[in-house]
């Protein structure tokens, strides 16, 4: 089972001017700021596994389990949009998504069809599209945008003092408290 980012996203969480006023920039240090601005949004998913900004997400799977549920680890599911099986020549099919549910906002989502239960397709034989996030940038939870913007203003005050493809060096205090509520916890 493998994931691909299809679509990213058409926008990031917080706006440039957001992160200015959070930061308290002057016009000088403007572009220092949107150099390091737009990887903190990774940060928040290597952590979370939370897709903040509307994007499509493509989900590879040898098979489908008898019990006809598949976890979806990229979250929160929007919407599942297409299903294709693929025989063992290779051919394509989509799947009636008919019978289907999904319970997107679970962590894992869980997605549910029972039309593939059980089903053995080959390596990679069967593809999940599904689209994830909050919606637009203006959707996103206010302690997402605050986790991005306190480490942007982390990463800014601590210029030039860890190398750039070291990055990110450290997160400030208080960040894990502010992602948790975004991550899914597994026992």
């Amino acid at each position: 089972m493998s994931y691909a980012l299809i679509t990213p996203a058409a926008e990031e969480p917080v706006t440039l001017a957001e992160v200015k006023d959070f930061c308290v920039l002057t016009a000088v240090t403007r572009m220092r700021c949107s150099a390091i601005f737009s990887p903190r949004r990774g940060t928040i998913w290597k952590r979370s596994a939370v897709s903040l900004v509307t994007q499509a997400w493509r989900l590879y799977r040898d098979d489908w389990p008898s019990s006809g549920m598949v976890s979806l680890a990229r979250g929160p599911v929007q919407s599942v949009d297409t299903v294709t099986a693929y025989d063992g020549r290779g051919l394509a099919s989509l799947v009636s998504l008919d019978h289907a549910r999904l319970d997107g906002r679970a962590r894992p989502a869980r997605f549910c069809l029972p039309e593939l239960a059980g089903r053995k397709a080959g390596m990679n034989g069967i593809e999940v599209d599904f689209t994830t996030g909050f919606g637009a940038a203006g959707d996103v939870p206010e302690v997402a945008k605050q986790a991005i913007l306190r480490h942007v203003a982390h990463m800014f005050a601590f210029r030039g003092v860890v190398q750039s493809d070291l990055q990110p060096a450290a997160t400030p205090d208080g960040y894990d408290l502010l992602i948790a509520p975004l991550k899914a916890w597994r026992l």
